[in-house]
C-alpha cells in the first residue's frame, strides 16, 4: 500500500482558534504530518507525491464562488485596515439564499461556518494539496490498488460544497468518492472520526450514488452540534442514503464496535464498488478533545471489521491531533491493510 503525501500541505500552520469563546492555540498544526508519516512508512508503506492536477477534482464538489473565495480571501482581506494577520469571520449569516454580499467581511461570514478555519497567506496552497492527495489515493485504487492511505492535513469533512468549517477547507473525503464515481455506480463513505462528518453529509444529502455513514459523539453537546442526529437520513433521492450513529462520550472500544457492526451491515447491503474511510484518529482515549476513548488495539479491531467488506479502498485522514501514542494509532489501523 502506498502513503499520498504532499509537502505543500505543511505549509497552512494557523496560529489559533476560538474554542467555548476563548482564544486557543491551534491544535491543527503541522507536526502531525511529521508523526503520522513516520507512522505510515514505518509500516512499510510506499510514499508517493500527488500531481498537480488543478482544480477539477475539488470543482467536481465545491461551488465556483467557494474556490475563488478560498484563493482570493486572504489577499483581499490584506487590505482592510486594521484587519486580523488571519481571516477569522466576525459576521454569520442567519440565511444563506439571499443576496451574496460583495465584501471580503461579508464573504468571510457567508463561507467560514465557525473560528476554527483560520485563513492565512498558504491555507489554499496547502488545502488544495490536500484535495490533490485524497484525489491521487483514489486514482491508485482505481488503477488496481486494493488501497491506498491519502495523509491529507488540513482535513476535509467538516467543508461543504460552499462553507469552511471545523479545521476543514475542501472536504478530501467527498473528492476522493467523486473520483471513484468515474468507475464504480455506488460508492460509500465511512466516516469513524470522532466528530460528525457534516460537510461530507452535506455534499451528497440529496444523492443516491454515495451512501454516507458516520460514527461520531453525539452532538447534541458536542461540534459540530447542528448536525450529525440520527433522524437526519438524506432528503429527496438522497433519503435513507445518510445513516449517522451517534455515540455517548467515553463509549469506549466495545461501544464503538458495536455501531460499526451495524454501520458495515447497511454499507454491505448498498453493495458499493469501493469504498472511502473517513479517518480521524481522534476517537482515542488520550487525544486533546478526549472523545470516545478507543484504544490503540481498538483501532486495529475498527480496521479488521472494515477490510472484512472486501472492498477498493481509499482511506483519508481526517482528524487526530498531537499526543504521544498519534503515530502508533495510524500504525494500528493501517497495518492490517500494510501487507
Amino acid at each position: 500500500m502506498k502513503v499520498v503525501f504532499s509537502e505543500a500541505q505543511r505549509r497552512h500552520d494557523p496560529t489559533f482558534f476560538l474554542s467555548s469563546g476563548a482564544q486557543r492555540p491551534n491544535p491543527e498544526v503541522p507536526r502531525r504530518c511529521d508523526i503520522l508519516l513516520e507512522a505510515a512508512l514505518g509500516l512499510g508503506l510506499a510514499q508517493v507525491a500527488p500531481p498537480d492536477t488543478g482544480l477539477a477534482p475539488v470543482a467536481a464538489v465545491h461551488t465556483p464562488d467557494y474556490i475563488h473565495f478560498l484563493r482570493r480571501i486572504y489577499e483581499r482581506w490584506q487590505h482592510i485596515e486594521g484587519a486580523s494577520a488571519e481571516v477569522i469571520p466576525n459576521i454569520h449569516p442567519d440565511r444563506r439564499e439571499g443576496a451574496y454580499p460583495a465584501s471580503a467581511v461579508g464573504q468571510a461570514g457567508y463561507h467560514m461556518a465557525d473560528t476554527a478555519c483560520p485563513i492565512s497567506a498558504e491555507t489554499y496552497e496547502a488545502a488544495l494539496a490536500s484535495a490533490h492527495t485524497a484525489f491521487h489515493a483514489a486514482q491508485l485504487v482505481l488503477g488496481g490498488e486494493r488501497a491506498a492511505y491519502a495523509l491529507c492535513r488540513p482535513p476535509g469533512h467538516h467543508a461543504f460544497a460552499d462553507l469552511a468549517g471545523g479545521f476543514c477547507y475542501f472536504n478530501n473525503s467527498g473528492i476522493a468518492a467523486q473520483a471513484l464515481r468515474a468507475r464504480h455506480e455506488r460508492v460509500a463513505i465511512l466516516d469513524v472520526d470522532l466528530h460528525h462528518g457534516n460537510g461530507t453529509q452535506g455534499l451528497f444529502y440529496g444523492r443516491r450514488d454515495v451512501y454516507t455513514v458516520s460514527i461520531h459523539a453525539d452532538p447534541i453537546r458536542f461540534y459540530p452540534f447542528f448536525w450529525g442526529h440520527a433522524d437526519e437520513r438524506g432528503e429527496g433521492e438522497g433519503l435513507g442514503y445518510n445513516l449517522n450513529l451517534p455515540l455517548a462520550r467515553k463509549t469506549g472500544d466495545q461501544g464503538f464496535l458495536a455501531a460499526l457492526d451495524r454501520a458495515l451491515e447497511h454499507i454491505a447491503a448498498f453493495t458499493p464498488g469501493a469504498l472511502v474511510v473517513a479517518l480521524g484518529l481522534d476517537a482515542f482515549e488520550g487525544d486533546p478533545f478526549g472523545g470516545l476513548s478507543v484504544t490503540t488495539p481498538g483501532f486495529a479491531a475498527i480496521a479488521g471489521r472494515i477490510a472484512g467488506l472486501g472492498l477498493p479502498m481509499v482511506i483519508v485522514q481526517e482528524g487526530g491531533y498531537v499526543c504521544d501514542e498519534l503515530g502508533a494509532n495510524l500504525a494500528s489501523f493501517l497495518k492490517r491493510f500494510a501487507i
